[in-house]
């Protein structure tokens, strides 16, 4: 007992709470990536990162044998491989709407943050957390007020089934009175005789679902309404 390391076990500790903090922030997005995902990334990155800095200097050197590591071989191992678990999160929905990419990136940061503490680099891995933290949360929610117009905008996917071919175009106008962004229709004839209009229009972010399937849903030969929204 008298051998133990309490640098490594100090380490090891704070890289739990860092990825802990981490996976907090996904937990309550109820995103694929939560508490134990982050920190097994978070306290594993750091164990091989001590591991690997430590044995680069376990091995003396000999007359006959000169032995030479690179004390961060495996951080950069860690790098490179923690992309395989980031692709798994990464979701197609629909024809070009793709999901989970700020998760992938937070699994890399947690990554990133083991490092970072199993080199010795503890302000820098607490800045970096806090830094992670506010660009997911604050940031965004700053944009909605200040940022460009795109930024104060949610997408809401339609789906309409109308019967006859005329009231298409009456939709379509409809939408485009109430200020929306159309982004992308798509119209499919079904079998029974009605029409499939997929559309895709950007919304101002206060503006609720379900005002939008209100308006929507009342007009003149809409049969059905299906929406989703896109938005965070």
């Amino acid at each position: 007992m008298e051998n133990i390391d309490y640098d490594i076990l100090i380490k090891l500790g704070i890289s739990a709470v860092l990825g802990l903090i981490i996976g907090l922030e996904r937990e309550l997005k109820r995103k694929p990536v939560g508490l134990k995902t982050s920190l097994v990334i978070s306290v594993v990155s750091c164990l091989l990162t001590i591991v690997s800095i430590e044995s680069a200097y376990m091995f003396p050197d000999s007359d006959h044998v000169r032995i030479t590591m690179d004390p961060l071989r495996l951080a950069a191992q860690i790098v490179s491989g923690i992309g395989f678990l980031g692709a798994g999160v990464i979701l197609r929905r629909g024809n070009d709407s793709i999901s989970g990419l700020t998760t992938a990136a937070m699994i890399w940061g947690a990554a990133g943050i083991g490092i970072a503490v199993g080199a010795g680099f503890f302000i820098e891995a607490f800045v970096g957390v806090a830094l992670l933290i506010i660009s997911v949360e604050l940031v965004p929610y700053v944009m909605k007020f200040i940022g460009p117009k795109q930024l104060r905008e949610k997408e809401i996917s339609l789906q309409l089934f109308i019967r006859d071919k005329i009231q298409i175009e009456n939709a379509i106008s409809f939408l485009m009175a109430r200020k929306y962004i159309i982004r992308r229709i798509r119209i499919k004839d079904l079998d029974n005789g009605d029409h499939l209009v997929q559309i895709l229009v950007a919304v101002d972010y206060r503006e609720k679902t379900t005002d939008v399937y209100d308006s929507v849903s009342n007009l003149d030969g809409v049969q059905k309404v299906e929406i989703e929204s896109m938005g965070q």
